[in-house]
């Protein structure tokens, strides 16, 4: 029967056929995502104008303390040189003038003449350097300030050391100290002048006969004989004189 039914209604066949089929339906515009597009564009021409300065910003606020603020280089301040104040310096006193420019006598009175520098027992040592300089005689136990002519400007009579603490050679002035102690407490000296150092280290230099207690650890008359145990003594006024030649740097040649 089947068979017969769907010879007698073909069209019936043809219409569920054509049911079955639908037809397109018309395309229809997305605005939503060309809503998003156009929001994406937007937003990335505003980032880019806004890199490029195009757009007004809001001004800065100052960086919060702890936080490293960006610094604008200061303009360049043209500076005045400074000239380098000098060390201060101690003088003597006028009284020290007073005894320094006054001849000696007795036994030191050669410590202030020409004429005794050059004489037979005050000689400048041979082969005792050249040019502005102090030589100190171990043997003689005698100095003599030599300007830069080659001249003997002053020679006297000294004390060094009775120890074997310093070596011939040549030297030079490291420093200089108006007042000082000795080593151990052992006095106090002036007119400090040092130019090297003995085999424990201890400072040797030329200085006035050192005081202990209120007096001196030696008289005038002694000098000429080695006494202490390795500095230069002088007579205070010699140890003016040599103080005003001898600012640091200046030459000590030692013979023996």
């Amino acid at each position: 029967m089947s068979k017969h039914a769907a010879r007698r209604d073909p069209g019936r066949h043809r219409a569920r056929q054509q049911a079955g089929r639908r037809r397109a339906a018309p395309a229809r515009p997305r605005y939503g995502r060309i809503t998003a597009v156009a929001a994406a564009l937007t937003v990335t021409a505003v980032a880019v104008a806004g890199g490029l300065g195009l757009l007004p910003g809001e001004p800065e606020e100052p960086a919060a303390a702890g936080q490293d603020a960006p610094t604008t280089p200061a303009a360049a301040t043209p500076t005045t040189p400074t000239t380098p104040k000098q060390a201060a310096t101690d003088t003597p006193k006028a009284d020290d003038r007073t005894a320094l420019e006054a001849p000696l006598t007795g036994d030191l009175a050669d410590a202030s003449t020409r004429i005794a520098a050059v004489s037979d027992s005050t000689d400048l040592p041979a082969r005792s350097g050249s040019g502005r300089r102090i030589v100190f005689s171990e043997g003689r136990q005698r100095v003599w300030l030599v300007d830069s002519d080659g001249d003997v400007a002053r020679t006297y009579r000294v004390s060094g050391s009775v120890e074997d603490n310093l070596d011939p050679g040549t030297y030079a002035v490291y420093s200089r100290s108006r007042h000082a102690i000795g080593v151990d407490d052992s006095g106090t000296m002036e007119y400090f002048v040092r130019f090297t150092q003995g085999n424990e280290g201890a400072a040797i230099g030329f200085h006035t006969i050192p005081v202990d207690d209120g007096k001196p650890v030696q008289t005038r008359a002694q000098l000429g004989t080695p006494l202490s145990h390795g500095c230069i003594r002088q007579d205070r006024p010699n140890a003016i004189a040599l103080w005003d030649f001898a600012p640091v740097g200046t030459t000590v040649v030692v013979t023996a």
